[in-house]
């Protein structure tokens, strides 16, 4: 089981949370997809759920924290002592990005920001201290992958370039214009163009989630009132599908193949 205890690398997905107008429902929801347990942090944390497999952090669910903010789930890129948040906001803002929620501190927990790249695509910046993020991936109800849906993907390599100081790799049988992004070894995850995504569809991070067996997520959100954008399909990654929450969120599923 890949779990970790350590902050997680510089630029490196770490964390993704999603907030939402009932986090009751949601819970309901996200429970019977990936069969999470839930830990609820208290009213001093706005009653943020963290989101457990087998007992450790895979994600997290929150009330909404303002009139008219949209339900999605938010990737946040690790950031260290080194490469702190204040300095990566101030990159950030240097590169074209726009701040949403100015570098703060989660009492006892770590520093955070959260912000649009150059394009609109929202994301958040984690500064780990007694909280690293997720603490467990590459299991079933556990982050596997994030990627980068962009408008102009060679434009959003330069700005996460300047930012995090990525290198980009093509993948065989993707779309021409989507990448890995790596900073050493191990791609971190991948960053492309809209892949189909209805005209008008902003620039976004997409979270996907490891499921035993995708049909079954599927038709578990689907029955929870979630709806499918794609999928599911046999890839040479696995099997995966697309799909949306109750409340518009997006996220995708991806399990063993139907061949095994």
């Amino acid at each position: 089981m890949p779990t970790r205890s350590q902050p997680w690398p510089a630029g490196t997905p770490c964390w993704i949370d999603l907030f939402v107008p009932d986090p009751g429902a949601a819970k309901k929801f996200y429970g019977a997809v990936f069969g999470w347990t839930f830990l609820d942090l208290g009213s001093d944390f706005g009653h943020y759920q963290i989101c457990q497999v087998d007992g450790r952090a895979a994600a997290a669910i929150g009330p909404l924290m303002a009139e008219g903010q949209p339900s999605a789930w938010t990737t946040y890129l690790a950031s260290d002592d080194v490469d702190d948040v204040d300095g990566t906001a101030r990159s950030i803002a240097a590169n074209g990005g726009t701040l949403l929620a100015e570098p703060m501190d989660v009492p006892g927990a770590g520093r955070m920001c959260v912000a649009l790249d150059a394009a609109g695509a929202a994301f958040g910046v984690w500064q780990a201290a007694a909280t690293i993020g997720i603490e467990i991936y590459n299991e079933p109800g556990a982050l596997v992958w994030n990627d980068a849906r962009q408008p102009d993907p060679d434009a959003a390599r330069q700005f996460y370039a300047n930012v995090f100081g990525y290198r980009y790799q093509p993948v065989q049988g993707a779309p021409p214009d989507y990448t890995t992004f790596h900073l050493d070894g191990d791609p971190l995850g991948g960053m492309g163009g809209m892949m189909g995504a209805p005209a008008g569809t902003p620039a976004h991070w997409v979270g996907y989630f490891s499921v035993a067996d995708a049909d079954a997520a599927v038709t578990a959100a689907t029955a929870g009132g979630g709806s499918v954008l794609g999928g599911p399909d046999d890839t040479p990654y696995g099997r995966m599908a697309f799909l949306t929450d109750p409340n518009g969120a997006v996220f995708a599923v991806m399990g063993p193949t139907s061949s095994g």
